[in-house]
């Protein structure tokens, strides 16, 4: 069964691979090549936070030891990668202001998952049974399968105490 922390993990691989053909479009020193490699890795940024708000910290708030101080980091940080994504939509492609944006995601994404692999997934590794993170996986994957190549991922920050109040176990 498909382990939500493992799907997790997946997605960080995949997101730096991503990074990293970026670079290698960047020493191509074609513009089309970095639009290409840029697209589908600001669609995974978007979508990754929002399948992990919907899905897992959720149930790491339900769950996990330290799980409000893990959420509230993870959706600040999530809300930082999203005003980057935004701002790098807000210039011209491959413009200095748009590859200072790009920094901005990539510098933030890369500290939210280190964090994140440290910090929430071994939570809620500890705090949820191999059932519950095999079912959790399951509804990862129907997330993503239901919004993959929609355009209809929200994108909008959130606030961290209105997220945290809606999702804490009352």
């Amino acid at each position: 069964m498909p382990d939500i922390t493992r799907l997790v993990l997946l997605d960080h691989e995949t997101l730096r691979r991503q990074f990293a053909d970026l670079d290698d479009a960047q020493a191509s020193g074609r513009l089309a090549a970095i639009e290409a490699a840029w697209k589908p890795l600001a669609a995974l940024l978007d979508l990754h936070a929002e399948t992990e708000e919907v899905v897992f910290y959720p149930e790491l708030l339900a769950r996990g030891e330290d799980a409000e101080d893990e959420t509230d980091d993870a959706i600040d940080d999530h809300n930082k990668i999203r005003d980057a994504v935004r701002d790098a939509a807000a210039r011209r492609p491959g413009s200095d202001d748009w590859w200072e944006a790009v920094g901005r995601a990539r510098t933030e994404n890369s500290k939210h998952i280190g964090e994140e692999e440290r910090e929430a997934l071994p939570d809620m590794r500890l705090h949820a049974d191999p059932a519950t993170l095999d079912e959790l996986g399951v509804r990862w994957l129907e997330y993503r399968a239901a919004h993959e190549r929609a355009p209809d991922v929200p994108t909008d920050n959130k606030d961290v105490d209105e997220y945290i109040a809606e999702h804490e176990p009352q």
